[in-house]
């Protein structure tokens, strides 16, 4: 996926030549420099964290003991040495002073964060961009998540119940590869996703605690949902979908869809412009 992506930033580099525009040449390199991270809980009630990235690689999961993020960070490019905002209950953490001013070699930029999240209730934002993630939220204590990048190859679970009753989880992302698990788990009240051209796949398995609403909008995309047997669930389909395949479990009654189950009811609303729906 991602070769894929800077395949086209090059072009879209070698267009701007033809045209005239003069682009600086990329930044060089250097020694990897790995820095760790240790950012201590504020004092106070809920906790907000915003995690700004850029072309990468980022891996979140639980484990900081006593520290709101805990881990390292590994960069080539000194402009990339993260940067840590602190004020009141707010902490956000960025990429640093670099700026895409030109079109970087991306085979030769390195930018890793390896990071452990804390227990303390709290808000979490990820805002990235071209990049590669693996999140593992389980057992975390997050009220709200969103997550908002570009062109990625991410996937998220939720290994354990969320600590925490989530209001919103929101996931807005590009032509991309996406691949949600355990959401049961994220104990949420409302679920949005929004998605453009890409391949995504929405897992509900874990624990449903309480009746939730979950909005799905893409664009031109393949659109896999997975409701494990026995959880209560209905789905009503609008827009331009061009293929549906349900499989056993699920019952059809005009645009809508219903999985048999008990307790409490996940309410789906889907809409994609065009592409394949798989319901599971």
């Amino acid at each position: 996926m991602l070769p894929k992506i800077f395949a086209f930033i090059a072009v879209l580099a070698l267009a701007a030549l033809a045209c005239g525009v003069q682009i600086n040449p990329p930044a060089t390199p250097g020694p990897d420099v790995t820095e760790a991270i240790n950012i201590p809980v504020p004092e106070g009630g809920e906790v907000s964290l915003r995690l700004e990235f850029g072309a990468g690689k980022l891996t979140l999961a639980p484990g900081a003991l006593t520290a709101l993020v805990d881990g390292t960070a590994t960069y080539n490019i000194p402009d990339l040495k993260p940067d840590i905002l602190t004020g009141g209950g707010s902490v956000t953490m960025s990429v640093g002073k670099y700026q895409a001013r030109n079109f970087p070699r991306f085979n030769n930029l390195k930018n890793v964060w390896d990071l452990k999240l804390g227990a303390a209730p709290m808000d979490l934002t990820i805002a990235a961009g071209a990049y590669e993630a693996d999140y593992d939220f389980g057992g975390l204590a997050l009220t709200n998540l969103t997550v908002q990048d570009g062109a990625s190859d991410v996937e998220l679970t939720f290994s354990s119940p969320n600590q925490a009753e989530m209001s919103v989880l929101r996931y807005e992302t590009g032509a991309s590869s996406v691949k949600l698990n355990g959401l049961a788990n994220a104990n949420f009240t409302t679920m949005i996703f929004q998605g453009g051209a890409g391949n995504y796949s929405l897992d509900f398995s874990g624990e449903v605690q309480r009746e939730a609403a979950i909005s799905v909008e893409t664009g031109v995309s393949n659109l896999t949902l997975i409701v494990p047997d026995g959880v209560n669930a209905r789905l009503t389909i609008e827009g331009g979908l061009s293929n549906v395949t349900s499989g056993n479990g699920w019952s059809k009654n005009g645009n809508t869809y219903t999985h048999a189950g008990d307790g409490p009811l996940l309410t789906f609303v889907i809409e994609i412009g065009a592409g394949n729906l798989i319901l599971e």
